[in-house]
């Protein structure tokens, strides 16, 4: 039986995100967007509240939600500011490779880190040379004795000049291609790091984007996740458990456009009407309600699905692939829709556009979301 309502908790976390956006996170989100400052106090209030971390499991002192209760509160907090948002979510995509692959001790010391304290973590793959290419990384950890040498670069690590951990992928084997992988967890005090300046990017501007190098940075050997070899896999796997809340996220968006849109369309007159009287502006907000609530079913319909241990890789990518895109078709019809205020900084839609952009291009593509797709539509039948 299919069944789309929310239960009580579901429902109360809603309201919980809900009431956080609008409170805490609107009000200040011009001031994040226009500095560059990282949120740590905004964050920190969302810590507090429990809505941070809520994959972690109760042992290592997080509530243990499932994806469907993250896609939630993220569609709502990202109502907000994404990029605000943004800032809070990566905790966990960093964190997914340890609860998808770690250890008990592995857990404990860094799930646990950012469960005592409003702490933050980092996934650190992408590289200056290697995108969507992952095999194309040039990272290398080194095993001696009873330590691992790592060496190489990492760009656009988001959460990078503020996260406590790492997750790092780094070749063990090179000539093993993607199967010499291995992925490590690596302390942010660790010597040997050096962290970059902080990106000026064109929007998400409160996340902290940055380079991350590694010189003979020595890590213990027990903070390898699973074996050597299985980093590419783990790296992977996080996805499925990470992208349905990012989809989530555009699908938030998308709303606070709409809504912006709707707003001034009943309040700008022209000829003696609003605009929203006119069908060529009452089309184009239709369009927006229509494709925001199918991004949500497709978000919810890949969170249900790993949730209930069904292997999600597609739904995932239908999600990610569908709201990126929609989100950036919504908001960009938001400007159109308030015309030339909408290419001003005193309405909010322009800032929605520019934040928009990203959610077609991190954690995987557009266009590599539909590679996924085609493989799995034709090798998985």
């Amino acid at each position: 039986m299919i069944d789309f309502s929310l239960s009580d908790e579901q429902q109360a976390l809603q309201e919980l995100a809900r009431k956080f956006a609008r409170e805490e996170m609107i009000p200040k989100a011009a001031h994040h967007d226009e500095t560059g400052e990282f949120p740590r106090e905004v964050a920190k209030k969302a810590w507090e509240l429990g809505l941070m971390n809520t994959h972690i499991p109760p042992e290592y002192g997080g509530p243990g939600l499932g994806t469907l209760d993250g896609c939630i509160i993220t569609e709502e907090l990202a109502y907000g500011c994404t990029g605000i948002a943004t800032a809070m979510e990566a905790n966990a995509l960093a964190s997914a490779p340890v609860i998808v692959a770690g250890n008990d001790e592995q857990k404990r010391e860094f799930l646990g880190r950012l469960t005592a304290e409003p702490l933050f973590a980092a996934y650190a793959v992408t590289e200056p040379g290697a995108g969507s290419d992952v095999a194309g990384i040039r990272t290398t950890a080194r095993k001696v004795g009873d330590e691992y040498v790592i060496n190489g670069s990492k760009a656009w690590i988001t959460n990078g000049g503020v996260a406590s951990w790492y997750f790092v992928l780094a070749y063990t084997d090179q000539a093993a291609k993607h199967r010499g992988m291995s992925g490590f967890l690596v302390p942010a005090d660790t010597p040997g790091i050096t962290v970059g300046r902080k990106e000026n990017n064109l929007g998400q501007r409160a996340s902290d984007t940055r380079g991350l190098t590694f010189e003979d940075v020595k890590v213990p050997a027990k903070w390898l996740l699973g074996k050597e070899g299985d980093g590419f896999k783990i790296a992977m796997s996080a996805f499925d458990h990470t992208r349905p809340p990012v989809a989530a996220g555009a699908v938030g968006l998308a709303h606070r456009a709409m809504d912006e849109a709707i707003r001034y369309a009943q309040e700008r007159k022209t000829f003696g009407l609003p605009i929203a009287a006119y069908q060529a502006v009452s089309f184009m907000i239709a369009d927006m309600a229509k494709d925001i609530e199918a991004g949500r079913l497709l978000v919810w319909q890949a969170a249900w699905a790993i949730d209930n241990g069904i292997r999600n890789t597609k739904f995932a990518a239908f999600a990610k692939a569908y709201c990126a895109d929609m989100a950036m078709r919504v908001a960009t019809d938001a400007v159109q829709v308030h015309g030339g205020y909408g290419y001003s900084k005193e309405y909010p839609v322009e800032k929605l556009m520019r934040d928009a952009k990203i959610y077609q291009i991190y954690e995987g593509t557009s266009q590599i979301q539909r590679l996924i797709i085609a493989k799995e539509i034709f090798e998985r039948r």
